[in-house]
């Protein structure tokens, strides 16, 4: 029974009240759907281009599925605004990514609906076979369906996950991919141009969905066919599909964005057992024209103006650290030829666009594979040239084995420049960059420094270049410290030295990286006190400045250390660990994260709330 036509939006509060809708109230329910999440991302910023492409799938999903006990796992979160609104979400959404608000990823102690949480991409696929495989194992009925994104597909673990569910008996899972021809940036890489051929042979379409439609009911026949259905797929498309050489029957490709079309098309596929993979179209930003034109710039678009379609930018009085970056690796490439960039698939989040709109055979994006980027640097650095190696923070744990076998272990010159390093914001505990200080800390030839503003990571970046070892350079999201850096005479910088940023004579604060900020407001609060503090620069997490802190153990018997990532494993604690190895008499209180995960919230907030700001600090100094 059709729902009143005014307002669909505010009567659909679960699953249940959408299949309350008529099929052809649905088009009118996903406008309203759309409508809701561009006017909710204007005043808060969020991941819109890529849920405005996946609203019919996100509604026509839960119309058809019995979810929550049949299972949907979105990979990556970007895609599940929809979802969460049809969830019982509808009116958190507006606090959505806000500190204490719902989080913009599939978490599962948030709903019932989210079977999985997926922060980080490719994820999709193994864990829905390993919930097919368990509702199998338990004697339990359940449908499972994965969605996965064409940018997605690119990551090695998506092909692990089909190679392994394709070999499983009886295994009743469906892999929605949805190819809306974008990740963040555009694809690269064989698997985009395979797609767009299998997505434009329109014979081998016809004739295969004309087949499911007659004999989908009759799957004894339909089995017998399949034999000669690769005989027609070789002979249309002189190539065997690549799905259903891993034992994935394929279904596709369909307009995603038509949500009655695929109401039908998942009404019958969801009477077909077995692997299956369904092929649907999306148009990225669907629904609002800025996107629609310019997916990449609307993927994280911030502020807008939702008549205009124009972008409130956030005032930064100083250029972005992940400019520097991009900056200065065109100036590094232009004075030495061995200069080379790789990102997984982060162009234009790590600005190495700068380099590629100038020497494009010299920049790759190797789609979304970390560890494939790691190893693929550790190769072109075998054969002299020094690769720049870009990769968040939070997905370089993604390829640590890359980096301990491939490039530490054989001691090779790959430069890897982690981004997003430290407490990133509002995208929460899947993106905080919290780890690297730790992980890197025991892996013996790395060096790990953190620069404190814009001058020493591009010096930094470019002691790298020379310095003949891996070499990690980890820096925060955002905007740096307006520090002078363009046009500047590049610097080397000692490996392994800090530095003296002023004299004290009751506490040292030791900070590493952007942290010296908060450590250098909370002395100068504290002078107003009458504590007269000094300041220290470790500049290198590794190898620490033995002969810097054997003057600071030497002088001072409290000492405060300040790092914008774990307390365990960390920064402080190697400080602490010389102290004592060497015989101090020093007490010695680490600021950090604590040993927890921490959600989303503003960047200020919570260094607020793990006790690092600048507050923060100077409350130790008074308490030491």
């Amino acid at each position: 029974m059709s729902k009143d036509k005014c307002n669909l939006l505010s009567q659909i509060d679960s699953p249940s009240d959408l299949k309350g809708l008529t099929i052809s109230d649905l088009p009118q329910y996903c406008e309203e759907v759309r409508r809701y999440i561009v006017e909710c991302c204007a005043e808060n910023p969020g991941h819109l281009a890529s849920s405005l492409g996946a609203v019919e799938l996100a509604v026509a999903l839960h119309y058809v599925y019995d979810t929550p006990e049949d299972r949907i796992v979105w990979d990556v979160g970007h895609q599940a605004y929809a979802h969460k609104i049809i969830t019982g979400r509808r009116e958190r959404f507006v606090d959505n990514r806000k500190a204490g608000g719902i989080s913009g990823f599939p978490k599962r102690d948030e709903s019932e609906y989210d079977a999985f949480g997926s922060g980080h991409a490719s994820v999709s696929i193994s864990a829905a076979f390993g919930m097919a495989k368990a509702s199998e194992l338990k004697g339990e009925e359940r449908k499972v369906v994965a969605v996965i994104g064409d940018g997605s597909m690119t990551g090695g673990l998506a092909f692990e996950g089909l190679n392994n569910a394709g070999d499983g008996k009886n295994c009743d899972i469906l892999v929605i991919l949805n190819d809306n021809n974008m990740a963040i940036d555009e694809p690269t890489g064989a698997l985009g141009r395979y797609l767009t051929r299998v997505s434009t042979s329109k014979v081998y379409n016809r004739v295969k969905r004309g087949l499911w439609r007659v004999l989908g009911y009759t799957p004894c026949i339909l089995r017998m066919c399949r034999k000669v259905g690769n005989m027609v797929k070789q002979g249309l498309m002189n190539n065997s599909n690549l799905f259903e050489s891993l034992n994935f029957r394929y279904f596709g490709r369909i307009d995603g964005n038509n949500v009655k079309e695929l109401v039908r098309t998942l009404t019958d596929l969801r009477n077909i057992s077995g692997p299956k993979v369904l092929h649907v179209v999306t148009l990225k930003g669907k629904g609002y024209a800025p996107a629609e034109k310019n997916p990449t710039e609307w993927h994280a678009p911030g502020r807008f103006d939702v008549a205009t379609g124009e972008r409130l930018k956030t005032t930064c009085k100083a250029d972005r650290y992940q400019d520097v970056f991009g900056q200065t690796l065109l100036d590094l490439a232009r004075i030495d030829e061995r200069v080379v960039g790789i990102t997984p698939a982060m162009p234009t989040g790590c600005s190495m666009t700068i380099m590629m709109e100038q020497m494009p055979e010299r920049c790759f994006d190797v789609g979304i594979a970390e560890g494939h980027a790691v190893t693929f640097s550790a190769g072109l650095a075998t054969e002299g040239l020094v690769p720049f190696c870009n990769i968040y923070s939070t997905f370089m744990q993604r390829a640590y084995d890359n980096v301990i076998h491939d490039v530490a272990l054989q001691n090779l010159s790959v430069v890897m420049c982690l981004d997003r390093g430290g407490l990133v914001g509002e995208d929460g505990a899947t993106h905080h960059g919290a780890f690297d200080l730790a992980y890197f800390g025991c892996v013996p030839n790395l060096v790990v420094a953190a620069p404190m503003n814009e001058s020493e990571l591009r010096n930094m970046m470019y002691t790298a270049l020379h310095a003949g070892c891996p070499f990690v350079i980890r820096y925060p999201r955002g905007c740096g410290e307006g520090v002078r850096w363009r046009d500047c005479d590049f610097e080397s910088i000692p490996i392994g030295k800090g530095r003296c940023l002023k004299e004290g004579r009751d506490v040292a604060v030791l900070s590493i990286g952007t942290t010296s900020k908060f450590a250098a407001r909370a002395i100068e609060l504290a002078a107003q006190q009458g504590f007269d503090v000094a300041h220290y620069d470790l500049r290198f997490a590794k190898p620490l400045d033995e002969a810097l802190l054997h003057e600071v153990a030497a002088k001072f018997k409290r000492v405060i250390t300040v790092e914008d990532g774990v307390l365990r494993g960390g920064v402080g604690e190697a400080v602490s660990a010389f102290f004592n190895n060497n015989g101090y008499d020093v007490k010695c209180r680490t600021l950090g994260i604590d040993d927890r995960f921490v959600e989303q919230g503003t960047p200020s907030e919570l260094y607020a709330e793990c006790g690092y700001d600048a507050d923060g600090v100077l409350r130790a100094i008074i308490e030491a």
